[in-house]
């Protein structure tokens, strides 16, 4: 049964999550992958087994760029990109073709209809948003499995009419099919759109960068912005929920086996440990999902062509299998086991009080379930007189396994961590309530 099936993907009552609208109980919970250039670094065979991977870890949605760039563009940001020819009924085919495959493994694609450099190059603008709109609604707008993200790493000010011309063609052609937006680092929809009708959820990019790199004097400083929280993407969650009626997520977040900065390749990587952590940090604060991203498959790298990498070094082939992609899965799982719209952060129940950047101990829960992710590993106090004779286990986010520790029979508890042999010192304590 694919997943749209359900119905129609629609907003949750509460305006927090994502649901289908035939079956109101059924909740959707985005895991995303980022595949910016599936379209055009890859052939068939290739995207077949791209999309059948991630599909079987758990992933429903792929967010994947449709022109990235043209060729006489030139960019500071530009990837490694195969020529094709993007005015080609045939390069349009082929995105028909990557699209079926998604169909068929019951994902959505998140459609990026151009990188936000077309945008600022004038490629894109008020005069032809319309017409392009106008052509993907017509290609692309009864298709079950489709959501769109405008933007593409871009600040909107300035472009606002753009994306807003091009956001309301859109809603108007293909009202059944979401639209989101993908913004620049360090920033979130909420920005500019927050209130526009096109948009149903917000999405913001929490970037590459740790709390100590605020400013390096590159191209793609931005740490004037009041939302510059580094690497507390939680704080992107509570605030879009805090000024917007609106769903959100984390739809960039440091990828997987990327430079930390991005710019500088004597900088260590993000480590899949890292990756999970963003991942729990933003869902337990709210976010109705995640998106996952590693550097090699993100650009489909090869090492073949030149162009702006981020460090990678690794084939794409081999990438696939990193550890934070199926360590992703478990999160999923996780969440679709309770009933996640009803709950909400439960930073009252630690006793000492909540501690900042690693050593947060994030806290998510209502009447019938907690969670608490615990990223360092070290020891904290719960009041958890609200969970008497509810069921205890201990959850590991790096290998997915639960493990029963019998019933809560007292007020407070102090969770003690277990020695770890390896880097995987992260646990969420599991509570659960008949």
């Amino acid at each position: 049964m694919k997943p749209w099936e359900n119905g129609v993907l629609t907003v949750s009552e509460n305006k927090r999550y994502l649901r289908y609208l035939m079956n109101g109980d059924m909740p959707f919970f985005w895991l995303g992958d980022t595949a910016w250039l599936i379209f055009t670094n890859t052939n068939e065979q290739e995207a077949e087994m791209y999309i059948k991977n991630r599909s079987e870890k758990g992933f429903n949605v792929i967010q994947a760029v449709l022109v990235y760039d043209t060729d006489d563009m030139e960019d500071i940001n530009k990837m490694p990109v195969k020529k094709c020819d993007v005015h080609s009924e045939k390069y349009w085919e082929y995105c028909d073709k990557v699209i079926d495959m998604a169909e068929e493994q019951g994902v959505y694609m998140a459609l990026l209809p151009a990188w936000g450099s077309l945008v600022k190059r004038g490629i894109l603008n008020c005069e032809n948003a319309e017409i392009y709109g106008s052509f993907l609604a017509e290609r692309y707008g009864k298709r079950k499995n489709i959501i769109w993200l405008l933007g593409g790493d871009i600040k909107a000010e300035g472009y606002e009419d753009v994306y807003n011309k091009m956001g309301r063609i859109l809603k108007e052609k293909a009202p059944d099919q979401l639209i989101g937006f993908h913004p620049f680092g360090r920033c979130s929809s909420s920005m500019w759109f927050g209130d526009a009708k096109w948009l149903d959820f917000n999405m913001f990019q929490s970037g590459h960068r740790r709390y100590d790199q605020c400013s390096l004097g590159a191209w793609d400083d931005n740490a004037n912005n009041a939302e510059f929280y580094g690497e507390d993407n939680w704080k992107y969650a509570e605030h879009d929920l805090g000024v917007c009626d609106k769903p959100t997520l984390d739809g960039e977040p440091s990828y997987e086996r990327i430079l930390q900065g991005l710019h500088d390749e004597n900088q260590p990587y993000w480590t899949a440990k890292d990756v999970r952590r963003y991942a729990y940090w933003s869902v337990f604060a709210g976010a109705c999902g995640h998106t996952y991203g590693d550097n090699s498959v993100m650009q489909f790298y090869t090492g073949e062509y030149e162009g702006v990498t981020y460090g990678a070094k690794d084939h794409w082939y081999e990438a696939l299998h990193h550890d934070g992609a199926g360590q992703m899965g478990y999160l999923k799982r996780l969440m679709e086991s309770v009933d996640y719209i009803k709950g909400r952060s439960r930073d009252d129940l630690l006793t000492g009080g909540q501690q900042e950047k690693y050593n947060r101990i994030a806290v998510f829960g209502s009447d019938k379930f907690l969670f608490a992710y615990d990223y360092m590993g070290r020891a904290f106090e719960m009041d958890l007189s609200e969970y008497i004779n509810g069921e205890l286990w201990y959850f590991k986010p790096a290998t997915g396994v639960m493990s029963y520790a019998g019933h809560i029979r007292k007020a407070h508890y102090k969770f003690i961590p277990f020695e770890s042999y390896d880097d995987n010192s992260d646990i969420v304590i599991v509570v659960k309530k008949a």
